[in-house]
């Protein structure tokens, strides 16, 4: 199922002009963390047009309350993650993916962010990458933040992957919220940079 979707999706986004920049940044083989920003229900499906490996997402877990949205999910490698707390079933999960070498995609923010301010990331994605040694590859989505299809177009659909950011100082280091905090704040620095650009 997931296969099929994807190419499916990847059909769409080229009709909407979807453009792909730094996919040789992924590396192709070997566990890795895809970090992006979060703007719209979309961004997940840009992510996994862009990777050509499969992707595994965290969504929320209201979306697992109906039976066929479910198994629907599932077969698309997303898994459920209950928001607001430290789930560690999902936690378990996403370090199951990525000790068994695959890719996991997340998204720092926690949910989408629309707007300006300043964008905060929790420490999920920070703590995955240390406690997993996995890659850690940021990416920024842009142009998918308005309302399908009217306020497409505004923006160019793009989707840019930036190079591995070096963690190696951080798995030195123990493990406290002081750590996570300064990490995660460096992710969305990347991000942001991505987004700059």
């Amino acid at each position: 199922m997931y296969h099929l979707i994807r190419w499916m999706v990847k059909i769409i986004f080229i009709f909407l002009g979807l453009k792909y920049e730094g996919i040789h940044n992924l590396p192709k083989k070997g566990p890795v963390i895809i970090v992006a920003n979060h703007v719209s229900f979309w961004d997940p499906l840009m992510v996994a047009a862009a990777s050509p490996r499969p992707v595994n997402f965290m969504a929320k877990a209201e979306l697992y309350q109906n039976p066929v949205l479910a198994r629907f999910f599932r077969s698309l490698h997303a898994f459920p993650v209950k928001r607001g707390n430290a789930d560690r079933a999902a936690i378990r999960t996403a370090l199951d993916i990525l000790n068994s070498g695959q890719v996991l995609g997340i998204f720092p923010e926690g949910t989408r962010k629309t707007g300006g301010g300043e964008k905060i990331a929790q420490a999920g994605a920070a703590m995955l990458t240390i406690k997993s040694g996995a890659e850690l590859i940021p990416a920024a989505c842009s142009g998918a933040g308005g309302k399908f299809p009217w306020g497409w177009g505004r923006e160019k659909l793009l989707i840019r992957i930036g190079e591995s950011m070096d963690v190696s100082e951080y798995r030195k280091q123990k493990t406290n919220s002081l750590v996570l905090d300064k990490l995660s704040a460096e992710i969305m620095q990347e991000i942001n940079k991505l987004l700059s650009e």
